[in-house]
């Protein structure tokens, strides 16, 4: 087995399962976004229009799961 064979089993991924890794990372990173504040200037007062909006409660979790599938996808995708 030459060297060049060797260093080539080696090798996971290819390039485009990276490429599609980083895109599921940046999803999984945007839903964290979409996911955060809610927080309220006066700790006595709940602002139930803000925690429970469907950004938080709806979208940043439908961006997240995205975000997983194309990092399975990534994974299992033949290089």
């Amino acid at each position: 087995m030459s060297q060049k064979e060797k260093t080539k089993s080696l090798q996971f991924f290819g390039k485009s399962n990276y490429t599609w890794m980083l895109i599921g990372a940046a999803l999984i990173i945007a839903g964290m976004f979409l996911m955060s504040g809610g927080k309220s200037a006066d700790p006595n007062v709940f602002n139930e229009s803000e925690v429970y909006s469907f950004r938080r409660i709806t979208l940043a979790p439908i961006v997240v799961i995205a975000g997983f599938i194309v990092e399975i996808y990534a994974i299992f995708k033949k290089s």
